[in-house]
Parts: structure tokens; sequence; C-alpha cells
């Protein structure tokens, strides 16, 4: 009897072993996943071609050319080592006073626009989430002004910005006030004229973001919270702003990223007045690359502002991972 059991539990297995051609059936795991892995890489080929091709060459090429002397009047380029970036620290060198001027003008415009961009926008999405009517038409109209261009948004603002002419000045005499600002000649205005632009412009993508991550909260949790007597600043503190700290986290990354980068804005406005007090680091960069010609300093410059930027993201990744982890505990 157990013979027999045994023999009709052999033949099967026999039988699907002469089907597989005598391999577990296991073996076909690899050859599958490798099959959807080269699938993959065939999807992602034209993404990579155009980033290695836009994004990874240009930056190793822009690395050889910052220890070099590089000239584009020159035939041959010789290596300099690590001068042009020891020349950025060294005061009296030809670049050293004009570069962190415009370092510290890129600093100002971070610390003064990076707040309202992240603190507007968030409480904009938190009404635009509320049952309103219209609330459709409300988020196109705050998210409208991101779709243009800089150029157009430069060419709007500097008529209403206009001293003598300006539709802003011209408001502000109907009402009383001074009507002679420099908005966009004189310091501490042309600070507060480029913060203003900036946060009409770019606020809307913000708030959209964070409108998405609002969606994204249980609903559950405010009925808790409502539960346990709390009221709506309660419930935004407690329920809110836990839920939103991946989403805080992106804004404000991107957000610190995009304002030292600034470049447009300033160039169209104030053209880096007065004096050089709004001329960016890329303002200055740009410059030396491409009116002067002096494309190793500039190149130098670039991977220092891109160390400082990487160091700054690293950073307010570890702090908002570690508030994260509190309110987690």
């Amino acid at each position: 009897m157990a013979a027999d059991i045994a023999g009709a539990v052999a033949v099967p297995t026999e039988r699907a072993s002469a089907r597989s051609g005598g391999r577990p059936a296991s073996g076909r795991r690899p050859v599958a996943r490798r099959r959807r892995t080269l699938v993959a890489y065939l999807f992602l080929a034209p993404f990579l071609i155009l980033f290695g091709t836009f994004v990874i060459a240009p930056a190793i090429f822009g690395l050889w050319i910052s220890v070099t002397d590089w000239s584009p009047f020159r035939d041959t380029q010789n290596f300099v080592g690590l001068t042009n970036y020891l020349n950025l620290f060294t005061p009296g060198s030809t670049t050293f006073d004009d570069f962190w001027q415009s370092m510290g003008a890129t600093a100002i415009f971070v610390v003064a626009s990076v707040p309202f961009l992240v603190v507007v926008p968030l409480f904009v999405a938190v009404l635009l989430n509320r049952k309103l009517k219209g609330a459709t038409v409300f988020r196109t109209v705050f998210f409208a002004p991101y779709v243009l261009g800089v150029a157009i948004v430069g060419v709007i603002w500097s008529y209403i910005f206009d001293t003598q002419s300006g539709i802003l000045n011209h408001v502000l005499g109907l009402l009383g006030l001074p009507d002679d600002i420099p908005w966009v000649v004189d310091v501490p205005w042309v600070w507060v004229s480029l913060v203003g632009v900036t946060v009409w412009w770019t606020a809307g993508l913000n708030t959209v973001i964070f409108l998405a991550g609002m969606k994204g909260i249980n609903g559950d949790l405010y009925e808790a919270a409502s539960l346990d007597g709390a009221g709506a600043w309660r419930s935004f503190w407690s329920v809110t702003i836990p839920g939103l700290r991946p989403v805080m986290l992106f804004i404000t990354t991107t957000t610190i990223l995009a304002s030292a980068n600034m470049f447009g804005q300033s160039y169209l406005l104030t053209a880096g007045g007065p004096g050089n007090a709004t001329r960016t680091a890329i303002m200055y960069i740009a410059d030396q690359g491409l009116s002067q010609n002096n494309m190793a300093p500039a190149a130098a410059m670039s991977y220092i502002l891109f160390a400082i930027l990487a160091v700054i993201s690293v950073i307010n990744f570890r702090l908002q991972r570690e508030r994260s982890e509190k309110g987690a505990s």
C-alpha cells in the first residue's frame, strides 16, 4: 500500500520535472527578474541619456574647468589645482570681495523670502482646504502667476514699481500715502520689491503642494481632536502640522534652493543695484563666466555655492527628521 502511494506521488513529480527540462521552477524567476529590470531600464533610457548629456557631463566638465586656467581664447589649458578655490577664500584676491558680497546678497534674499514662501502658502492652503464655494477658482487664481515666465513678471512689475510713473506709487498717492517710494532703486525697498514679487509669483506652487498634503491627512484625526474639545487653532497645531511634516520638509528644502538661485527678478527689476546690493551669487557667476570670460573662477564659485547649499539641505533634513521623531515619540 505504501509503495503504491509512493509511486503515485513519484509519477506526477517525474512528469513535472520532464516538462521543465529537469530544472527547478524557481530557476525561471531570475530570468523573469532580469527581463523586468531590462524593460525598466529601457523605459528610463531616454531620461538617463538626457540627464547624462545635459547634467552629468556638464558637471564633470565644469569641475575640470575649475582646476584649470581655462579660457575660450586659448588652445591649451593649464592645470592650476585648487588655485581658483583658494582665491575665493583669500582676502585681496580679484574675486574674494565681489563673490562674498554677492553671497551676502543671496543670503539676505533667502532669509527674507523663504519664511513668506512657506507660511503664506500654508495659511492660504488651510483656507482653500475648507469647503468653500468657488474654492477651485481661488486655487486657479493663486496658482496662475506661477505659469508666467520670469521675463513677463519682470516687465509687469517694472511698470508697477516705477518711481515716477508707476501704478503702485500713484495708488499710494490717491490714498494720501507717500507716492515717491524708490521701490527698485534704493535699499531697503529693493528687497521689499524682490521678496514681494517672488512671493506673488511662486507662492501658488507651494500652496498646491500643501493642499495635496492636507488631502492625505486622515479626517478621523480631526474628528477625534474635535471630540477632545480642540478648536480650529489647536487642531491646526496638533493634526495639520504633524501631518504635513514630510511636505514641509520638501517645500522648505526646494524653496531654499530656489531662492538661493534667484537671478531673473534681480536682473530685470534692479539690475543688481543700487550699486551691487542686490547682485546675487548667480548673477555674479554668470557675469564672470559669460561676460568677462573668466570661466575657471566662475566654475569654482559654482561648486562653492553647490557645496554650501548641499550642507544646508542636509542640515534641514536632519532637523526635520529629529522633529518628526520627537513628535512620533
